[in-house]
């Protein structure tokens, strides 16, 4: 298993019920493959520059220990939500 972060910022405006419902979701993914190490939600924040017309973000990391496929899959939900408006997600393990 390989080490990931993963930092995905959320619509500003989404209600508390739907941005736990869709951290749930993404939990899940990781956890039929991997372990969550950790999951820190920073809440809103400014955005460094205009997304879509938002100026703020809702920032969620989350650090977690899975085989290769499961970065492809939380990337392929993260890009097919509309909730969603960045995320990274890096290999901690790489060199």
């Amino acid at each position: 298993m390989r080490r990931y972060e993963v930092m995905f910022i959320f619509k500003p405006n989404l209600e508390e019920e739907k941005r736990n419902i869709l951290i749930e979701k993404f939990k899940s993914i990781v956890q039929a493959d991997g372990e969550i190490e950790s999951l820190d939600e920073w809440g809103n924040r400014k955005l460094a520059y205009e997304i879509d017309k938002l100026n703020d973000g809702y920032y969620v990391l989350m650090k977690f220990k899975a085989g290769v496929d499961v970065p492809k899959e939380l990337d392929r939900n993260f890009r097919i939500s509309d909730d969603v408006i960045r995320h990274l997600i890096i290999n901690l393990d790489g060199k």
